[in-house]
């Protein structure tokens, strides 16, 4: 009979492992400021692409247009997020962010910023540097398409 490896043998353990605590160490500032990290990740990409329809952020986003309707509903209803109607087509919608939002959104990147460097540190810059393009390398090379949201 063969050996069974450890869970310890395998890199996508100590990936998850150091993910899951970067993750929730980071929801726990964002939830601070009353948001999710799905709910900043919507507002980060809006950012960058407002005004946007629901479904050029799914697209984004790698999500299904019902999850981006569930949390445009919730921003909405933390007045960070505005429903506007498509000057183009009167029936279809665009998501914008409210001012509040736009204020909001970098102080949360900083918060991002500084999740990285709290977990990150004791790596020299360069180890830093060769551990994301390695990862942004197994990203292309597999075709991952979703954002971590998560």
């Amino acid at each position: 009979m063969p050996a069974t490896s450890e869970l310890t043998d395998h890199l996508g353990y100590w990936l998850r492992f150091v993910s899951n605590h970067v993750s929730q160490a980071f929801a726990r500032k964002v939830e601070t400021h009353g948001v999710t990290v799905a709910e900043w990740v919507l507002l980060r990409q809006l950012l960058e692409i407002e005004p946007s329809p629901p479904s050029r952020l799914a697209d984004r986003l790698g999500m299904t247009r019902g999850a981006i309707t569930k949390l445009a509903d919730r921003l909405s209803a933390k007045s960070l997020l505005l429903r506007l109607t498509d000057p183009k087509d009167g029936r279809a919608q665009m998501l914008s962010l409210t001012p509040a939002a736009r204020s909001l959104v970098p102080k949360l990147a900083r918060l991002a910023d500084a999740n990285d460097a709290e977990f990150f540190k004791t790596l020299p810059a360069h180890d830093r540097a060769a551990l994301l393009r390695i990862l942004q390398t197994l990203v292309q090379a597999h075709g991952l398409k979703s954002l971590p949201v998560d």
